[in-house]
């Protein structure tokens, strides 16, 4: 694989690098003829892999003559690096005007964000001893090599005499050269030329997709287990699905689907064919579903999240007939239980959730991101974890809390967590820390009278009226206590258990609104469908409870494959009665069909709370599309 992906429960039982169901557009890459303005690298972006849309009316994104020896560049080949946020791009340094056979190098590109690239020329001729007779150097491509551990360059090389032949070197540690001398990765059995080579592992098979010149040239396919052993096994059938000249054929999987699609350069009519396959044998002409508002020369097509989606358009400008944008999930990755906060000492938002996606919820540390409006998120790291600094804990970390006290004119911030089924609390100068714990738990057993249930799920609320501050936790009971004025202990004798209807589960959440205190809390289990969260309002921050006659606050949306929405917190904005609603559901589109894995394979997602005139709430209705930046 090109890096780890996950639909379900990984084999090493810790959350992927990219979760696939993260991948939601796709960005082609390409030029677009044998004018030198046309041989430039452009960008296109698509929601659905089927209908495309240029990018910067068309013109190129990097300049050509700054990167390249000849003043122009071909055939862009981009890759996603093994750990899922670096790219690797491609490309043949070359002018046509000069002649087919004018070029000697290729280009080496690498980024962080898409956008900005850091670029290296290689001329074969100077570098490399023995190619005085090299003609031509052509379609550069990338792959990682997970046996040699590094990312391996391929490309067809011509030296006078001798057909065109796919050679092969590792490019160093920064990529911006290659280690070796080239060695040669395939020919054909035929002998003759072969080009345009690329290749995509499935099911621990590498494919090499080609262009053959025999007398009757088109794409063909040959296969490996070992991408150097040079044992390939041919397939002798051509794949174009058109008696038209073909080439640069780039294959790319289609996000959260078993389907493939081979593309090709139908260079001589000025288009691409798109065929569809399972099995990367048999393909199935799409050309009628697939829409392009320019014409591409060869190129390749990346799956790409909607955080990298969105710094193409922050750049770029979003195409007209683009479709909207979803902003939920708020945070790509597996993540649950969210805290949501708003700090008044740095004026941005904060979200602390677990860390989901590891096998059986054994995640063993906490993350926090930052908003300037509840729809951006920024990732601020690990703010604290459970083996380094936790010795009494060092396993299941879940479900935190978190509050911002002014003490003696300087703001401080309390977190508190679940580690190892016992709450402890670390304490920090800043929202994103670090934090330090204090020591031990602060709840460490079960309060008197309850025989079952765990001691999870902290949640901490400073009443206005009072300036008093309680922990509320527990599963199958909702325990509450007064905080002492240091934050790090409970009052003695204050400890007691709030009534609830079977229905309470976990997750207790408390807020304040118009003189009512408002209980939120999770019914049924994590892993069920059917998780969803329902409320009380009391007088008191320790009740008791009065339960409103439709009580379900949000619940699943089977028709847009929403499930599982619950454990959530809220979230006021400063000096409004605006509220938002910050909660888990099961990972889309990928988490209903993952039975128990789907209650570890979690996302976290925001929509508007409402209240009716009466100051009951009204049932939120889950959606992709999410919240409007708040202002």
């Amino acid at each position: 694989m090109l890096f780890q992906f996950s639909k379900a429960q990984n084999k090493s039982g810790v959350p992927p690098v990219l979760a696939e169901k993260d991948l939601t557009a796709y960005l082609f890459v390409y030029f677009t003829g044998n004018a030198v303005e046309e041989e430039a690298v452009r960008y296109a972006i698509s929601a659905d892999g089927y209908h495309y849309y240029h990018l910067n009316n068309n013109q190129p994104v990097i300049e050509s003559k700054i990167i390249s020896e000849t003043g122009g560049v071909r055939d862009p080949h981009i890759l996603r690096g093994a750990d899922g946020k670096t790219f690797y791009m491609v490309l043949t340094d070359m002018t046509s005007s000069k002649g087919w056979s004018s070029n000697r190098g290729m280009v080496l590109l690498k980024s962080t964000d898409l956008v900005n690239w850091q670029s290296s020329k290689i001329n074969f001729q100077k570098t490399f001893s023995g190619n005085e007779n090299l003609k031509r150097v052509w379609a550069p491509q990338t792959i990682y090599d997970a046996k040699a551990g590094k990312y391996m360059i391929y490309f067809s090389l011509m030296h006078e005499g001798s057909p065109d032949k796919i050679y092969y070197a590792y490019a160093n540690k920064d990529f911006t050269a290659l280690e070796s001398a080239p060695k040669l990765l395939f020919v054909p059995k035929s002998g003759n030329a072969c080009i345009d080579g690329d290749i995509i592992e499935k099911d621990g098979v590498y494919h090499l997709f080609y262009k053959t010149e025999t007398n009757t040239p088109g794409i063909k396919v040959a296969t490996t287990t070992d991408l150097t052993s040079g044992n390939w096994t041919e397939n002798d059938n051509y794949l174009q699905k058109t008696k038209e000249g073909v080439e640069g054929s780039s294959v790319f999987k289609l996000n959260n689907s078993d389907e493939y699609i081979l593309m090709y350069d139908v260079y001589t009519k000025g288009k691409y064919q798109f065929t569809k396959t399972k099995d990367l044998e048999n393909f199935t002409v799409i050309d009628n579903d697939i829409s392009m508002d320019f014409h591409p020369r060869h190129g390749t097509i990346l799956p790409i999240t909607r955080t990298e989606l969105k710094r193409l358009i922050a750049k770029w400008g979003k195409p007209a007939a683009y479709p909207q944008i979803n902003n939920n999930p708020v945070l790509e990755g597996y993540h649950a239980d969210p805290e949501v906060l708003y700090a008044e000492k740095t004026g941005k938002y904060y979200i602390y959730p677990t860390t989901d996606g590891f096998d059986g919820w054994g995640g063993y540390y906490f993350k926090a991101f930052s908003s300037d409006n509840l729809v951006d998120w920024k990732a601020e790291g690990t703010i604290l974890d459970l083996k380094k600094d936790v010795p009494w804990a060092g396993r299941n970390a879940w479900a935190p809390c978190i509050v911002e006290k002014k003490i003696k004119g300087k703001y401080q911030y309390f977190y508190y967590y679940t580690g190892a089924q016992k709450v402890g609390v670390a304490v920090s100068d800043n929202p994103t820390g670090p934090f330090k714990d204090s020591g031990k738990p602060i709840v460490a057993g079960r309060p008197e009278g309850i025989k079952d249930g765990q001691e999870i799920d902290p949640d901490v609320f400073t009443d206005p009226k009072t300036g008093k501050s309680y922990l509320y936790w527990g599963n199958m009971y909702m325990a509450v206590a007064e905080l002492n004025p240091d934050m790090v202990s409970l009052k003695p004798g204050t400890t007691k258990i709030i009534e609830v209807n079977n229905s309470y589960r976990e997750g207790t959440y408390v807020i304040y609104r118009n003189g009512l205190y408002y209980f939120f809390w999770s019914e049924d289990d994590t892993r069920s469908p059917n998780y969803k969260v329902r409320y009380a309002i009391s007088k008191s921050p320790v009740g008791p409870l009065e339960m409103p006659k439709d009580n379900i606050v949000i619940q699943g949306n089977k028709a847009e494959g929403i499930y599982a929405t619950g454990h959530n917190s809220v979230i006021k904005v400063p000096k409004k009665d605006e509220w938002y609603i910050v909660y888990h559901r099961f990972s889309y589109p990928t988490g209903i069909n993952m039975g128990d894995a789907a209650g570890f394979h979690r996302e976290v997602c925001i929509d508007k709370l409402e209240f009716n005139a009466d100051g009951t709430i009204k049932q939120v209705v889950p959606t992709h599309a999410g919240i409007k930046a708040v202002k």
